[in-house]
């Protein structure tokens, strides 16, 4: 079948190199895509924001699955338009995806099933908000509402931190921020594919969100990822999809609005062992799936199509025993503002070196040459016999790459490796 996939991040190229290889396939297309996905498929220029046009495009093409692979078109309602249309989509409704893109509706729906926790409030004007902050003290979480690019929560180890975060999040007259209790304990990142009523967890992995090494520095859209994550043992998988997976879906399907998808669990494990839910993600993390696909061995569009099917009970995915590990290469400045076009070279070179593979995200084609086109830019991936081994290979094609102009973290998988 041909196949359509929306977005233009590493986490929709590591989708369509995946995605290539099965035999499902026939022609891959991308929108907008970026210089690395246009060696997967054919990159096209489509305005994914008007339902209309990816709808007419799909009929003139043959598309028998959409795949969504970023949330704002999730939440936007493109799957329904799709679906209303008679074209299969892969990704949640706009009621369902509302577990991302309204974190305080996902905090509700904890509190109505009982789903493990931090403490919260939710307001929509400031000085409520600052009051309830004083009270609190720090450190304090605050989260924007809506969607913000994996940039919108800031962990505010000092109160003054709070207070501001707050007063930027509430700068409109439409804005909503959530105040949660600080958790203790160790991230980690669960993914369970879905079909409405049944989920299947797919590997572990976990993600690094500060901007600099040691945790320090602004929040990110994610500097690195490996898998598997030794944190999330057999017995706490099972707890986590018996007591945060599971009852999720159970509520969304009680409510009418039944998941479809991949919903992605940020995890806090604590210092008891138990996990608790930190936020919900409504697609695959990046740059978790950039460690997810290479280790997968099961044909990701026959795993799609079963769960758009309703047939999800009938699935069993098999996964590489080796371990993945992905370094972000990003323009220096990010998160903040960026400047973009400067070339980047040796990257073949850095790709053909063992156990390597390298996903484009902010990047674009100037001829011959691959240029910076955003904030984070490349993901490279070392694959391993276990985690230091990946990691290796992943810094020696990072060291491998001509990029002045980028940076990256050096400390990816010192979780996985202090263990």
């Amino acid at each position: 079948m041909n196949i359509l996939l929306i977005g233009s991040g590493g986490r929709e190229h590591a989708l369509a190199w995946a995605m290539a290889e099965s035999p499902l396939c026939e022609r891959l297309y991308c929108a907008p895509g970026n210089a690395g996905i246009a060696c997967e498929g054919e990159t096209v220029v489509l305005d994914v924001a008007d339902h209309a046009a990816v709808i007419a495009f799909c009929r003139t093409m043959g598309i028998g699955l959409v795949v969504v692979g970023n949330e704002a078109p999730l939440v936007a309602g493109l799957v329904d338009d799709l679906a209303a249309a008679g074209v299969r989509a892969f990704g949640p409704t706009a009621a369902a995806a509302r577990l991302e893109g309204s974190k305080a509706f996902t905090k509700a729906l904890c509190d109505e099933t009982g789903i493990p926790t931090a403490a919260y409030a939710r307001f929509e004007a400031v000085e409520p908000a600052l009051a309830y902050l004083r009270a609190q003290g720090a450190p304090i979480v605050v989260k924007y509402d809506g969607l913000a690019a994996g940039k919108g929560v800031v962990v505010a180890q000092t109160l003054p931190e709070a207070e501001n975060a707050v007063r930027a999040m509430l700068a409109g007259p439409q804005d909503v921020v959530v105040i949660e209790a600080f958790m203790e304990g160790e991230e980690a990142s669960f993914f369970a594919l879905c079909d409405g009523t049944t989920a299947l967890p797919l590997a572990s992995a976990q993600d690094h969100k500060r901007a600099f090494d040691g945790d320090q520095g602004p929040n990110t859209g994610g500097m690195g990822a490996y898998s598997p994550a030794p944190v999330l043992t057999p017995d706490l998988e099972a707890r986590v999809m018996a007591e945060i997976v599971e009852p999720t879906l159970a509520a969304m399907a009680a409510r009418g609005t039944p998941f479809v998808g991949v919903l992605y669990a940020g995890l806090m494990i604590g210092p008891d062992g138990a996990p608790r839910l930190v936020e919900y993600n409504v697609r695959l993390g990046d740059p978790e799936a950039q460690a997810l696909m290479p280790r997968l061995l099961s044909d990701p569009v026959e795993a799609m199509l079963a769960a758009c099917d309703g047939r999800l009970s009938e699935v069993t995915l098999a996964w590489r025993e080796e371990a993945a590990l992905v370094v972000t290469l990003a323009t220096t400045g990010y998160p903040g503002a960026v400047e973009k076009g400067s070339e980047i070279r040796n990257l073949e070179a850095a790709a053909a070196l063992p156990g390597v593979r390298i996903f484009h995200a902010g990047t674009k084609r100037d001829g011959d040459r691959i240029l910076a086109n955003g904030g984070r830019v490349l993901s490279v991936v070392g694959l391993g016999a276990d985690i230091a081994e990946a990691r290796a290979r992943a810094y020696a094609a990072v060291d491998a790459i001509d990029w002045p102009e980028g940076f990256c973290r050096r400390d990816i998988g010192w979780r996985a490796l202090a263990r």
